[in-house]
């Protein structure tokens, strides 16, 4: 999502879905924890159309991130709004402001989670909202769109990339690991990253597979709240449309043949779903 705020600057794929029926390991324990990495005031939600659709509408939406426990690996799936919005107050008068209530490695602290206990870091997409805690985790290995990747390392980064949330991979302080295509994580089935380019070049959604909840599909920014998901709705600072419109379709298909529980990022009502902080899924 491209946010425009005061004090900030803004492979091949798997053709098919049958793979991802196949069940994790039963015996790797993997939970999902929902945290809460920001809120939103999409004061003019028609930035989300390139269709004109919102005109004069406005929304809020979170920013949500997830903790994912795969035996005795943690992986934090984005990383959100930068800590250092914590406690702003919301400008109604620009087109789009932030603010976070508290941070990742606060709630992590609430788990009883040292920051440097978490190993890998997974995030859908460069956007600064994705990506804006990341340095909280500064031992995890990244994993990231290859295109993705490129784009922050780039000599002269187009206006929607903001390399600076991960500054610490970008200078080889940390490990990296650019994903091209499909990424089963953990080699079981029980974590997959699943390319739906479109917003981005290289941006990534995650199908999580639980053993009571059955599978749950985070989009990443596929779509940003449920009027856009039911449209197919393109936002005009989304990098590619046709990419986003074959990538609604692939994350569609994939929803219904895993009969999986679809989480919008972004959406209140959607992350509403899974349990409140700090219960998880299983």
């Amino acid at each position: 999502m491209k946010f425009v705020l005061g004090l900030l600057a803004t492979g091949s794929l798997i053709s098919g879905v049958a793979a991802y029926t196949a069940p994790a390991d039963p015996s790797t324990k993997v939970t999902l924890t929902r945290l809460d990495c920001g809120s939103v005031a999409a004061n003019d939600l028609n930035q989300f159309s390139d269709t004109d659709a919102y005109v004069g509408k406005a929304k809020r939406l979170v920013a949500s991130c997830y903790l994912i426990r795969h035996g005795d690996t943690l992986m934090l799936w984005d990383a959100g709004l930068p800590a250092a919005l914590k406690g702003k107050a919301i400008d109604p008068k620009l087109p789009m402001d932030a603010t976070v209530r508290v941070t990742i490695a606060e709630q992590l602290a609430q788990l009883g989670i040292k920051p440097e206990q978490v190993t890998m870091l997974g995030v859908s997409h460069y956007h600064f909202d994705h990506i804006g805690q990341a340095a909280t985790v500064p031992n995890a290995t990244l994993l990231i769109g290859a295109k993705d990747w490129a784009a922050l390392r780039a000599s002269e980064p187009d206006k929607r990339v903001n390399p600076a949330p991960l500054a610490h991979w970008i200078s080889g302080g940390g490990k990296v690991d650019p994903v091209e295509g499909d990424r089963d994580v953990f080699g079981d089935g029980g974590v997959r990253m699943v390319a739906m380019p479109g917003h981005t070049p290289d941006h990534h959604a995650l199908l999580v597979k639980l053993a009571d909840t059955g599978y749950v599909l985070l989009s990443g920014d596929t779509a940003h709240f449920r009027e856009n998901y039911d449209s197919d709705g393109v936002p005009s600072f989304n990098t590619d449309r046709a990419a986003t419109l074959a990538s609604f379709k692939r994350f569609k298909a994939l929803a219904t043949n895993t009969k999986a529980t679809v989480i919008l990022q972004h959406d209140p009502a959607d992350i509403a779903k899974l349990p409140a902080f700090p219960a998880s899924a299983d």
